[in-house]
């Protein structure tokens, strides 16, 4: 584990918030400055999305973010440059989700140096399957980068052993079926789920998917989670306050204060 995750997970004292934001969304020059209104705001993480024109995994509201960020001209450069910016004044970890075929274009090792040199501290791509995961992890720990594998729901318990044997970081625990996006409520099955992952995994156990309300954060964490992410909420207020930039870094930081408040509490996983 990267010492900036490995301090975050040890130094908390509670299950972390991971606030996930889009690069580019509603702007590239807007995006470190709605990263640092974040980690002020009680993030012990940042989640920074590589925008997609295909993201599969993703719901209405983070799709739409991505067609914001590549009508602004988002590309892998401009989301090193949004990474390292931030870097230059922050020692808040960053984890990089991206779909698999960007760093695949770029040249899968070329991809996780740049990565590495612009100071994020993980990468997790959503769309790449345990039997595929081989070159991406290889690639980010040469590059001295954890690599973020996914397990969901429906992952059995020896798939469950074999993903978090490979995985670095952290384990990203998708808790809902589907797409991201907030959900009512939480699934009953996921304190068992907690528990199984725990159970195999010598690495924090992260959740995402579905988590947007401070009742689905103190959940998750009496769940036994190691931290949470938030994506679609967060994001939300972004497009909420689309038209008035005076106000977006505000209100990103208004919900996360208002996350991080649920977790406060709350025990380490």
């Amino acid at each position: 584990m990267t010492t900036r995750l490995g301090e975050a997970f040890s130094s908390a004292g509670r299950p972390l918030l991971v606030a996930c934001l889009v690069a580019g969304d509603p702007s590239p020059e807007a995006t470190p400055a709605l990263m640092r209104a974040a980690a002020a705001a009680g993030a012990d993480a940042i989640e920074l999305v590589m925008p997609h024109s295909d993201p599969v995994a993703d719901g209405p509201v983070m799709q739409r973010a991505m067609q914001r960020a590549l009508s602004a001209g988002t590309t892998p450069d401009t989301l090193f440059a949004i990474v390292q910016e931030f870097r230059a004044g922050s020692e808040v970890p960053v984890v990089i989700l991206t779909y698999a075929n960007i760093p695949v274009q770029r040249g899968i090792g070329t991809f996780y140096r740049d990565a590495a040199r612009a100071g994020a501290d993980a990468v997790a791509v959503a769309d790449v399957p345990l039997e595929e995961a081989g070159p991406f992890c290889r690639a980010a720990r040469e590059a001295g980068v954890d690599p973020v594998l996914f397990a969901s729901v429906t992952t059995s318990g020896d798939r469950l052993r074999r993903i978090a044997a490979c995985a670095g970081g952290f384990l990203y625990l998708v808790s809902v079926l589907g797409v991201t996006g907030v959900r009512e409520g939480v699934d009953p099955r996921i304190p068992r789920l907690v528990g199984e992952a725990k159970a195999v995994s010598g690495i924090p156990v992260v959740a995402g998917f579905g988590i947007g309300a401070p009742a689905h954060v103190r959940a998750f964490a009496e769940a036994g989670v190691d931290g949470v992410i938030v994506g679609s909420a967060i994001v939300a207020e972004v497009e909420r306050t689309l038209g008035d930039p005076d106000l977006v870094a505000g209100a990103v930081g208004a919900k996360v204060s208002e996350l991080a408040r649920a977790l406060g509490d709350q025990p380490p996983g």
